[in-house]
């Protein structure tokens, strides 16, 4: 090593990156004696960093967790994520644009020119949405969701002036879907799986009333989140689906008509069908009704009669 200042942050960088260290093998690392190792740690500690001493038969060390935030060491791809991830955090769903902006500024300018020409190429212009989530609420539940701790909370309903419903739940995660943030918990007083949106929630004081974990269903939180907000039970698909072809040279004109996870595929020189999907035939037949161009209904059988029935109803509202 160069010198004390130069060891101490290889030091540093090795103590973050696994929890235990025994002192001979960071001396081995740092190519220094089991002393010099024992130096540089004193000097961390002066600094702020809470580095532990490991009892055993060589020693060793362990960065811990302190009071106050000290200085960290990031590689350059760590630095890089570290300030994307600030740059588009606004569209997050949570309120936490104007910290993320400082902290942004701070990490910028420390930067090295090489990193820094990284992070200036990525011009991310972000909106934040209308509702987000108070960082503090994010927190609690989060908290609970970590201690499986049962959870009470006051939830509104969307705008229909009734008082806060109070309710008590095993929560399991939070996803963040579309820019807000939702709690995937067990409704104990409802026997069932629930979803709420964290920015509609008040946390109550804390149960302290742990509970054991339910399995969730399809093994994986993020995805029946996905299917609740699709009316399909488990599986991250729309309960209904149908295809319709379109001749090739309206794909242009359909395409921003689409939703996203529409599927496009060629059927011939003539032909190209498009699968879509929805919560009910119904729905789905307005989602056709929406391509402002010529279609054939392939099927299934429910979609074509509720095309069909669709189209009575709007013939008979334009009064013809």
């Amino acid at each position: 090593m160069a010198g004390p200042s130069s060891r101490m942050l290889a030091l540093l960088s090795l103590l973050q990156v696994r929890r235990d260290w025994a002192g001979d093998e960071l001396a081995g690392r740092l190519e220094v004696s089991p002393r010099t190792v024992r130096r540089d740690v004193d000097r961390l500690r002066e600094l702020g960093y809470r580095v532990e001493s490991l009892r055993g038969p060589a020693g060793g060390y362990r960065l811990a967790a302190g009071s106050d935030l000290p200085p960290l060491l990031f590689d350059d791809d760590q630095a890089v994520a570290l300030a994307l991830a600030l740059a588009v955090a606004p569209a997050s769903g949570a309120d936490i644009a104007e910290p993320a902006a400082r902290a942004l500024a701070t990490v910028r300018q420390v930067m090295p020119p090489r990193l820094r020409h990284r992070v200036d190429a990525v011009r991310a212009v972000t909106a934040a949405g209308t509702v987000q989530a108070d960082p503090e609420v994010l927190a609690a539940v989060s908290g609970a969701v970590q201690r499986a701790e049962v959870l009470r909370f006051e939830h509104r309903s969307d705008g229909d002036g009734e008082a806060p419903a109070v309710r008590r739940v095993e929560p399991y995660a939070v996803v963040a879907r579309h820019a807000r943030w939702y709690l995937l918990a067990w409704d104990l007083d409802r026997d069932d799986w629930r979803t709420y949106r964290v920015d509609r929630m008040v946390p109550r004081a804390r149960t302290r009333v742990r509970f054991t974990p339910r399995d969730v269903p399809g093994g994986d939180a993020a995805v029946f989140v996905a299917a609740r907000f699709k009316g399909s039970a488990r599986e991250d698909a729309w309960p209904c689906r149908g295809t319709v072809t379109v001749a090739p040279a309206a794909l242009r004109t359909v395409a921003p008509y689409l939703p996203e996870d529409a599927l496009v595929e060629d059927v011939d020189a003539e032909r190209r069908r498009l699968t879509l999907g929805s919560w009910s035939w119904v729905g789905l037949a307005g989602v056709v009704a929406g391509l402002p161009v010529e279609v054939t209904v392939e099927g299934p059988p429910p979609l074509r009669d509720a095309v069909l029935a669709l189209a009575d109803r709007l013939r008979t509202a334009g009064g013809g």
